[in-house]
């Protein structure tokens, strides 16, 4: 194991139960934690993005704050649903937002997931073309943005501009050479998950996959894991690709712990989503030597190089970071982090 940083929702709840109870609080904590998980020495800082619903949306006015509070930190999206998004302006964005935080950007993007609406991409004003599913037009607009991301000029100069022009075709700007090569595609089944390779992207392989073999979560994951670096290699990129997987894995170190999640490790879970047979992975709650002998035994987990953990935000900075603080102190050395 390489790299362990958290990947939060972003949840907020006007409940008395939650420390986050508006969009205010989820943006300004999100930061906040951050900048706390870097002086842990965490390696990565990443954000759902889900649309219509009371959690984290739009990711770049929070990724640029966080890129500008942090210095060292990875900073990435898990993930960005493509079907809401202009691929040129998203490269402005992202390329604005990677220049502030110095180069450390890892999106991940996808065709997202379930939604709080009906065909919620038509109010952004997009819809699949004649013969397109919406999943479709997601992996469409994917393609155009890894495209820009190239820099290379494509957009004919004005012969009157305002400002002086350089020579040839215009790119988008402002670029952000690498970024290119740190865009993740999230993937929920083998065959986009071979997608992903071909088109040169690394890989975040899902919370939830399709159940194909009817196996255990983590051991389908790891499959997928590998048909993926099989795929690399056969489409003859030039760069080693990254694998990251997400888990709810909390270290049972105090009384707080054992309160909020002493019975939370259980088994996998079979659900069907958007007319899917999906298979959700199980949480690890336990002291950290047997947490630690429990993810040795999670087969993708083994097959990744980065580990995202998922963290209820809504209970506050503090309790995050210190369950952050408790699995790179007493279960990630165990792993092989550093």
């Amino acid at each position: 194991m390489k790299k362990i940083g958290f990947l939060s929702f972003g949840h907020w709840s006007p409940s008395a139960q939650s420390q986050t109870r508006s969009a205010g609080d989820t943006l300004l904590q999100s930061i906040d934690l951050a900048v706390a998980a870097e002086e842990l020495g965490a390696d990565g800082a990443y954000f759902r993005v889900h649309h219509f619903a009371r959690q984290l949306a739009s990711p770049f006015p929070l990724l640029a704050a966080v890129g500008a509070k942090t210095s060292r930190i990875e900073i990435g999206t898990g993930v960005i649903d493509m079907r809401y998004e202009n691929p040129l302006y998203m490269a402005e964005d992202a390329g604005s937002a990677d220049l502030i935080a110095g180069g450390r950007l890892q999106l991940g993007i996808s065709r997202g997931s379930p939604e709080q609406v009906i065909e919620g991409w038509r109010h952004f004003g997009y819809a699949p073309a004649e013969g397109e599913s919406d999943a479709d037009m997601g992996r469409r607009h994917a393609e155009v943005f890894l495209n820009v991301l190239r820099g290379e000029g494509f957009a004919q100069p004005s012969p009157r501009p305002m400002f002086p022009n350089p020579p040839g075709l215009l790119r988008i700007e402002p670029h952000s050479a690498g970024l290119r090569d740190r865009i993740w595609w999230g993937s929920a089944s083998n065959d986009t998950a071979l997608w992903a390779a071909h088109h040169g992207m690394n890989l975040q392989s899902s919370t939830l996959k399709k159940d194909e073999s009817g196996e255990p979560f983590h051991v389908q994951q790891a499959k997928q894991i590998r048909l993926y670096r099989d795929a690399w290699k056969d489409a003859g990129h030039a760069r080693t690709p990254r694998v990251s997987v997400s888990r709810s894995i909390f270290a049972l170190v105090n009384e707080q712990d054992r309160a909020y999640f002493g019975r939370s490790d259980g088994d996998d879970q079979i659900g069907v989503i958007d007319d899917m047979r999906a298979i959700f992975g199980r949480s690890y709650a336990a002291e950290p030597d047997k947490l630690a002998a429990a993810l040795k035994a999670d087969e993708a987990i083994q097959e990744a190089d980065t580990l995202l953990l998922t963290v209820p935000n809504q209970l506050g900075v503090a309790y995050n970071a210190h369950v952050i603080e408790a699995i790179l102190q007493h279960v990630a050395p165990a792993l092989g982090w550093r």
